[in-house]
């Protein structure tokens, strides 16, 4: 097999994990310097900061004030698990999954909720499941956009405007990066780890009037952990939707948070967030159809992510071998490029299918995934005939 030869221009930014994610171009500690450190969150300056971060959010995002947002802790998992806990119960429920944490929330409504008429549909990693046909009757879970799958819903055409039950949408890795459409998701979340490459820890969970009606009608009959609890004597806890933690939040991370929604402003909010993350995956996807041992996990075009794109190997000769080999040839791509500090974290998640999952979000520069493309090329030539070598 002919050899490649090494790329001349490496990514200017190697940081191509899909979360925590790269953060924005040209970050530096500097942008931390009028962080609220060492005074209490509670404090007039700590609340300013945090009201300042859910007024941004609802900038940047164009949520409607018909959604209430709040700060919470535990990431998306936090926000996800709070609304599940907190919400899920007076009708049946229906979880739909087709990547890795889709299926955490399966297992939080089957094994641990519990709910009568729960019922779980779930797709292979790559596909969707039959949208057309959920029961929309019933309280319905699940994610926007698959994390460790790169699959996607297209749109919200499959969500009635006149459903019975509630949506819960886990948006981590689809917020900033799609069009959410907030009359159809009456929860939606997200963790700041993920498309703004904010620091970890803290989630967002946005909620519309049919969620906030529900909260104040029924009361769940398992116990609610305080960090899962957003009542005050049977009504919503204003207080949460307006910077009032639960628990204390890192002033640090908030500042984090804040510089990276400014950052979003200044390239043109929502519109030039898509814009960036679309321009991305465009440039990959270009690489992918001229390429012959790659191709999108996704098996629909329709339902391709512009952020966490998934792919498999699909040389013949690879995909002849059993299937530890096919996942050790895709993990030495990875290990080559992080050894010579090319790109790191790119690696399929741990509980997909071996392959490449390659981030490209806002925060990413396009050039930086075109200079990407060559060394994979490069890489996948190294492997391959380091393979000839040894049979």
């Amino acid at each position: 097999m002919t050899t490649t030869a090494r790329p001349a221009v490496r990514p200017a930014n190697p940081n191509f994990s899909s979360g925590p994610c790269s953060k924005r171009p040209g970050w530096s500690l500097e942008a931390l310097k009028d962080a609220s450190l060492g005074r209490s969150h509670r404090s007039k300056l700590g609340k300013s900061k945090l009201q300042e971060a859910i007024d941004l959010t609802r900038e940047v995002l164009e949520v409607p004030a018909s959604h209430r947002i709040a700060i919470v802790p535990g990431s998306d998992t936090g926000a996800v698990e709070m609304a599940m806990w907190s919400l899920l119960g007076p009708r049946g429920v229906e979880v739909l999954a087709w990547e890795s944490f889709g299926a955490v929330w399966v297992t939080d409504a089957v094994k641990q909720l519990k709910v009568p008429g729960t019922k779980a549909t779930v797709a292979d990693f790559g596909k969707l499941p039959d949208l057309s046909a959920v029961d929309f009757e019933n309280d319905v879970v699940f994610t926007w956009n698959g994390t460790t799958a790169g699959v996607r819903v297209p749109d919200a055409n499959w969500i009635p405007a006149d459903r019975a039950g509630l949506t819960i949408c886990d948006a981590t890795s689809a917020a900033f990066a799609m069009e959410l459409d907030y009359d159809k998701l009456d929860v939606v979340t997200f963790s700041w780890q993920k498309i703004m490459g904010g620091e970890a820890a803290h989630g967002i969970l946005i909620m519309g009037p049919r969620a906030v009606e529900r909260l104040e009608s029924y009361v769940p009959t398992w116990p609610i952990p305080k960090l899962f609890r957003m009542t005050k004597g049977g009504k919503i806890d204003e207080g949460l939707f307006q910077g009032e933690t639960i628990n204390t939040p890192s002033m640090l991370a908030v500042e984090d948070y804040l510089d990276a929604l400014k950052w979003g402003k200044s390239v043109g909010g929502l519109k030039g967030l898509i814009a960036r993350a679309t321009r991305n995956a465009t440039a990959l996807g270009d690489y992918v159809r001229r390429t012959d041992w790659l191709d999108f996990l996704a098996e629909d075009p329709k339902t391709h992510t512009n952020t966490g794109v998934c792919l498999k190997v699909v040389d013949p000769a690879i995909v002849a071998l059993p299937a530890k080999e096919q996942a050790a040839f895709a993990k030495g791509i990875v290990d080559r490029l992080e050894g010579l500090g090319v790109a790191y974290d790119f690696g399929s998640y741990r509980d997909a299918p071996a392959g490449l999952r390659i981030w490209c979000g806002a925060t990413v520069e396009t050039s930086d995934i075109l200079a990407l493309t060559e060394w994979l090329d490069w890489a996948y030539a190294e492997a391959r005939q380091g393979l000839a070598q040894a049979a």
